[in-house]
């Protein structure tokens, strides 16, 4: 009989110990807490993290790797999630359902403002500032800019100062972004904005947010089945041309449905689901004008497929494809393109180690010393049996930073850790199913050096098959 998947297996334990309270905080709010009565008291919190989504439902991976990043490793969070109204069918608390039954959530409370004062609302503050998390729901992000005047701006920037983590899906990816296609004049096609970028649909909303290593981006969702590359385009020349950005250059970031990014500490986006798109613009519209049709020559296009990375803290100047728009028409194949130049693997440098495993490594005491190598290094093995664990040894200063992108081969299920020298868990990735990638990044915030420890685990399965994990510091 196959194991039950994790996934499952909390969201049995979540259903049956939670609890469900729907309570009127005040007269056009909804309150809806699962989980504890109780909110997490601790001094400190790892974050910031994010998760920007395509569409709106919560995706596991990327929320499992926010929670985690913020608690550590170790206890739990609590998360609040805001939406401009409720669902019209099925459950009226359906992001909370999703982040209950994840490992490491002491309560997620739904809160439904349906008024712009709301976001004044004394028990709405509360519960975010208490909260280490906050999503936006999909919905209507112009009723979400609204709440820029109100308390509940400064409210969510506190939980990012503290350590804690925003994120959103759909309408909840808008308005995480630094430039905010608010859509308050009703939503615009991509022919509508490549024939006219000052087309009366585009509006947007500035100083809203600003997120740790996100300045000037702009993003938006439903990527490639609504076909938004075009309107995308037209966001990104008019931020610059308007003077939205700093440094005359912006960049869009478009999701697809079923996609969603998870942005660590130190500004290094991964992708887990559907493709995503940076959309760069580094110069000035060679003609963007109110009424006439945009001309804007090569932007500078990076495709992300699930298990990929973007450094928004150090943004690359390699590995995009080039597309332009002429007249108002835009180049073919939007979507795909062939890079004009290559980038060595994540961490920079190029020319990094290469590592394979030597058996018996089941333990810290024997684990394999990657300590000499040349980094990036690419570390390979395999989860010989369903009980194997596979021990790398390293270290890290003070200030450094470690990320570990594991590749899994179908065959088997594996689980990522990073242990410090008394073999406590410093961060995991414990992505659900075979064939599933893991990563993770810290941060040594301690002063002098340490051993740190990377570890493999078999969850489920097991072959010969090689798993290959990149270690960048």
């Amino acid at each position: 009989m196959p194991p039950v998947p994790r996934l499952a297996a909390a969201t049995a334990l979540v259903v049956a110990a939670s609890t469900l309270v729907a309570t009127p905080a005040h007269a056009a709010v909804t309150r809806v807490r699962q989980g504890s009565t109780t909110d997490v008291s601790r001094s400190s919190w790892s974050g910031p993290a994010f998760t920007m989504n395509g569409s709106g439902a919560i995706i596991p991976a990327t929320m499992t790797k926010a929670i985690d990043a913020i608690r550590g490793g170790t206890g739990s969070i609590d998360v609040v999630v805001l939406a401009g109204s409720a669902p019209t069918s099925g459950s009226k608390t359906p992001e909370c359902d999703a982040i209950t039954a994840l490992s490491g959530v002491n309560s997620c409370t739904t809160l439904t403002l349906t008024a712009t004062n709301d976001g004044n609302n004394s028990q709405v503050n509360t519960d975010i500032r208490n909260a280490e998390f906050v999503y936006f729901a999909g919905g209507d992000q112009c009723r979400y800019a609204a709440w820029k005047t109100t308390s509940l701006r400064a409210s969510v920037q506190s939980v990012i100062t503290k350590g804690g983590g925003s994120g959103g899906g759909s309408a909840g990816h808008h308005i995480n972004s630094a430039i905010v296609y608010d859509a308050c004049n009703g939503s615009v096609l991509s022919s509508e904005a490549l024939a006219n970028p000052y087309d009366g649909y585009i509006s947007f909303t500035t100083g809203m947010f600003s997120w740790p290593n996100y300045a000037n981006t702009i993003n938006d969702s439903h990527f490639v089945t609504r076909d938004r590359m075009g309107r995308t385009m037209a966001f990104v020349a008019r931020a610059i041309k308007d003077g939205l950005t700093t440094g005359g250059a912006a960049w869009g970031v478009g999701v697809e449905e079923g996609g969603s990014l998870f942005i660590d500490a130190a500004g290094r986006a991964t992708l887990s689901g559907a493709d995503a798109y940076i959309v760069l613009g580094d110069h000035q519209p060679e003609k963007a004008v109110s009424g006439q049709p945009l001309t804007f020559s090569n932007y500078k296009i990076w495709r992300l497929t699930s298990g990929q990375s973007y450094d928004f803290a150090n943004r690359p100047t390699c590995g995009y494809y080039l597309r332009s728009v002429t007249g108002g028409v835009a180049d073919a194949n939007l979507y795909s393109g062939t890079p004009v130049t290559t980038c060595p693997p994540p961490g920079g440098g190029g020319g990094g180690s290469s590592y394979t495993e030597v058996e018996a490594n089941n333990s810290r005491t024997t684990a394999n010393s990657i300590a000499g190598l040349t980094y990036p290094a690419a570390v390979t093995g395999s989860m010989g049996s369903t009980s194997d664990r596979d021990y790398f040894a390293t270290t890290l200063s003070s200030g450094q930073t470690i990320t570990v992108d594991c590749a899994v081969p179908t065959a088997y299920d594996a689980d990522l850790y990073l242990l410090d020298s008394g073999g406590s868990t410093l961060v995991r990735s414990v992505n659900n199913g075979a064939g599933i990638d893991e990563s993770l990044s810290y941060t040594r915030t301690a002063s002098g050096s340490a051993t740190v420890y990377v570890e493999l685990e078999a969850y489920s399965g097991s072959g010969s098959a090689a798993y290959t994990c990149t270690v960048a510091k």
